[in-house]
């Protein structure tokens, strides 16, 4: 099957630990379901999709920048939102178009959870809806490099 787009999903810290750590935040889906949805979603989508999860900011530089031939990113950096500069300059260096999600609502949470080092560099960011805001991420990811091909014509 020939997919019109590739699409790079990081998961940051922790999310290996999803269904089980802090399920009244984060959810009872595991990374394994959540990954899951994604793949039958984009598969829907005619996208193909890479799917990786590092506790490590070094590990999530790393696979931004060896996957520079995708069509767009999908990055939850987690904790990684609110100090990495490092990982906010791997985006802007790709000039790949980027989605921050979130399965929390940040802005809702604890004061030092609204500051976002990483989403000035993104076309956007989708919080608050839980593994949906993949999901939504994925349909706005599309929709807008559609725009950006149609707009070049």
């Amino acid at each position: 099957m020939a997919y019109e787009f590739s699409i790079l999903v990081l998961h940051g810290p922790n999310l290996n630990l999803l269904g089980k750590r802090e399920p009244e935040i984060y959810g009872k889906s595991s990374l394994d379901e959540l990954n899951m949805l994604l793949e039958k979603k984009a598969q829907d989508m005619n996208i193909a999709l890479r799917i990786f999860q590092s506790n490590s900011e070094g590990g999530l530089i790393d696979l931004i920048q060896q996957n520079c031939d995708v069509s767009g990113i999908i990055i939850n950096p987690a904790a990684y939102t609110h100090t990495s500069i490092a990982i906010r300059d791997a985006i802007a260096s790709t000039g790949i178009p980027t989605i921050e999600v979130h399965l929390s609502n940040i802005h809702a949470r604890e004061e030092f959870r609204h500051r976002s080092m990483i989403a000035p560099v993104c076309i956007g960011q989708i919080c608050g809806f839980g593994v949906n805001s993949y999901l939504l991420a994925l349909e706005a990811l599309k929709r807008y490099i559609i725009d950006q091909i149609d707009s070049r014509r």
